[in-house]
């Protein structure tokens, strides 16, 4: 039986090439250029706080109106305020995610939510496609309640225009199904 020589110390490390001063010093500052996302990180953050700010404004408002001002609010009133404050939330959200995932690619994991896994899946976000593809299905949705919001304010004078909406909705709701589909 032959035996195996198992060698006595680990493989030679790959040394690496010697840089020059020059070479050296614009790469750490080249690094470093990536805290610039810091800005968008900060200001996303603070634009979606705003955004959730002005939807509960509108919430309120739109409450305070119908219950202590006893107005002649219609239902179709209602639902235009409280879509329009949704549409503030969704375009926070995204603001958000935006901000997670930027910060996640070029600074660092955000460790106080890796600890506790709930919230996993919003911050798994590997490369730019992952955080385009997160974004993308919220401005969908963005898209849908704005389209939502402004069907309830239109004016249906011939059948074409109830067949344009009908077919509009359709199509919506054929782009959501293969969305849904494709897991983009």
């Amino acid at each position: 039986m032959e035996k195996v020589k198992i060698p006595d110390s680990p493989a030679p490390l790959v040394q690496q090439r010697n840089q020059s001063v020059i070479e050296s010093i614009f790469e750490r500052i080249l690094w470093n250029s990536r805290f610039i996302v810091l800005l968008g990180v900060i200001f996303g953050a603070l634009s979606a706080i705003v955004l959730f700010i002005a939807g509960s404004l509108e919430v309120f408002n739109i409450l305070t109106e119908y219950i202590v001002t006893d107005s002649h609010l219609t239902h179709e009133d209602i639902l235009i305020a409280i879509i329009g404050a949704v549409d503030f939330y969704l375009i926070g959200l995204v603001l958000l995610i935006f901000s997670f995932g930027i910060y996640e690619l070029f600074i660092s994991e955000i460790d106080i939510a890796r600890k506790d896994d709930s919230f996993g899946s919003i911050l798994e976000v590997s490369s730019l496609d992952d955080l385009k593809n997160k974004i993308i299905k919220v401005i969908i949705m963005v898209l849908i309640v704005s389209f939502f919001q402004r069907i309830l304010t239109m004016q249906f004078t011939t059948s074409m225009d109830m067949l344009a909406m009908a077919i509009s909705i359709g199509v919506i709701c054929i782009g959501v199904y293969f969305l849904g589909r494709h897991h983009v």
